[in-house]
């Protein structure tokens, strides 16, 4: 499915216009060029010669100019105003083009210039769904003028680069054009637009590595240089304790590892098992109850607490879960910091992995192969055995991981729409910032 997906994002599109060749003498319109270009626009262009971006060398219009007018006159389903970005302005300058005078070639190139760069600025400046980020570093960003135009006049196909709207997640322009296709009813249209807010929280670029998870669809994927090149099946947060949308960077591999019982799961699945089933439940299970939450905890005997007042609501003791074939965090999990306990780790419960509706664990995402994650993460197997609990192992370079909510997915032959499990899409997205306790969440 994932490669299926990664094919309907990229699609075959025409090669870039030809350039001139150097040697060869600059169409008269480079002079005009550099007459009317200024400020920002003078830089860049006497940069590159003053060659165009968006006109050939037999001053031609490139593809990409019809494309990237069409997605100005479409820009309302960005949460846009076409007028604002002189769309108008902007096929006028077109129509003149085709008279093939230097000066309305260079008008009309310098126009689509301008009106590009505002609208790149304008969508990653647009309004996007609320996202918990670890660092500045992993938020969009409105590039500057010299690098929005840098970005399109070096890419391999500028055509390509416009259809498939490169300042952009992959994943939005194939959405947005199902958006603006008109084929879909009005609540699709409403669903489709606010997929659009959730993809616009993600940076155009991540990097050469990152991991993308959907809790709507319960999956994962691994993506290198803007593709996916893997996928799996996750586990995800329940309604009533959802997986926030939330981004951040993978460092840390724990094998081995305990897990810290989060204090309301203590008050209300430890203490009753305990009054139900004795003390002996702890013992079958792995469970020990801790002193304090230092480093170097003692263990509590579970006959001095007073579980019956745990379960109704007095503070919890800490418990944690012996590493072990029963350990609900399996053999490892993959650490990035939030104050939410949230990661990504394996599970001994691979039933659930199979199941169709995978919102079924309570906030953290739960991995079906998680010694492949491994591999991809560290670029080398995971350790076979553990040698103690807890065995850290530092990722060789950090990898961003974004977790979002997508209801609305890219597909091919058009728009694969799913259940609106979290009723995010209906309710604020601060709905997205559910609050959960601070520790480990299966």
């Amino acid at each position: 499915m994932l490669l299926a997906l990664g094919a309907a994002v990229l699609v075959a599109l025409p090669a870039a216009p030809v350039r001139a060749a150097p040697g060869e003498a600059a169409p008269a319109f480079q002079a005009e060029i550099a007459d009317r270009a200024g400020g920002d626009w003078r830089a860049f262009y006497a940069a590159r010669g003053n060659r165009p971006i968006w006109i050939s060398s037999g001053g031609e219009l490139s593809p990409a100019a019809a494309m990237l007018l069409r997605q100005l006159e479409t820009a309302r389903v960005d949460g846009l105003k076409p007028g604002k970005l002189k769309a108008r302005s902007l096929a006028r300058a077109l129509d003149r083009a085709g008279s093939g005078a230097p000066d309305d070639l260079a008008r009309a190139e310098l126009a689509l210039s301008a009106s590009y760069v505002r609208y790149v600025k304008a969508l990653r400046g647009a309004r996007r769904s609320a996202m918990i980020y670890e660092s500045p570093a992993l938020e969009p960003v409105v590039p500057s003028t010299g690098a929005a135009l840098q970005a399109a006049a070096s890419a391999p196909s500028l055509t390509h680069y416009v259809e498939g709207m490169g300042w952009m997640h992959p994943l939005y322009a194939p959405l947005r054009e199902g958006l603006a296709s008109g084929r879909y009813d009005e609540g699709q249209r409403a669903q489709i637009a606010r997929n659009l807010e959730r993809i616009r929280a993600l940076p155009a670029d991540p990097g050469e590595r990152y991991v993308l998870v959907d809790t709507a669809g319960a999956r994962l994927w691994m993506y290198e240089d803007g593709k996916p090149v893997d996928t799996m099946r996750v586990v995800v947060g329940k309604a009533e304790q959802q997986t926030p949308m939330m981004a951040g960077f993978l460092r840390t591999a724990i094998v081995n590892p305990y897990w810290n019982v989060p204090g309301d799961l203590v008050q209300s699945r430890i203490a009753a098992n305990v009054l139900g089933k004795g003390a002996d439940y702890l013992k079958a299970g792995g469970y020990q109850v801790l002193s304090d939450w230092s480093a170097n905890p003692a263990v509590v005997d579970p006959g001095r607490i007073d579980w019956q007042a745990v379960a109704a609501g007095a503070e919890p003791p800490r418990v944690r879960q012996l590493p072990g074939k029963g350990n609900f965090m399996g053999k490892v999990k993959f650490m990035f910091p939030n104050e939410l306990g949230i990661f990504l780790h394996d599970t001994p419960d691979k039933a659930l992995l199979r199941e169709d509706a995978r919102q079924l664990s309570s906030g953290c995402v739960r991995l079906e192969d998680a010694g492949r994650l491994g591999r991809w993460l560290l670029n080398r197997p995971l350790p076979a055995r553990a040698k103690s609990a807890e065995q850290r192992i530092d990722l060789p370079q950090v990898v961003p991981v974004y977790i979002t909510y997508l209801t609305a997915m890219p597909a091919e032959g058009g728009i694969a729409f799913r259940s609106d499990v979290y009723v995010r899409d209906v309710a604020s997205d601060k709905h997205g910032r559910t609050k959960l306790a601070r520790a480990d969440r299966p």
